[in-house]
């Protein structure tokens, strides 16, 4: 189920992206980026809809996923 960002509390939005961004380990470059920079980064992706929250009941557990691997992928 995708949850809108806009219906989550800020403060636990940015906990929800920092935690996110945390555990991704992606690779942003040759340049390293601030926690507060990648924070940003994914915040702007989830304004844009390029990415989406999705909270699985199965697994009790929400992500951040490309919205084009939800829609690809539906549950």
């Amino acid at each position: 189920m995708i949850i809108p960002y806009q219906q989550i509390d800020k403060n636990t939005l940015n906990t929800l992206i920092e935690h996110f961004v945390l555990r991704e380990g992606t690779d942003y470059g040759p340049l390293e980026m601030s926690m507060s920079e990648k924070v940003c980064q994914v915040t702007k992706q989830l304004e844009s809809g390029d990415v989406v929250i999705v909270y699985s009941e199965l697994h009790d557990s929400v992500n951040i996923l490309a919205k084009s691997e939800v829609l690809k992928n539906p549950q």
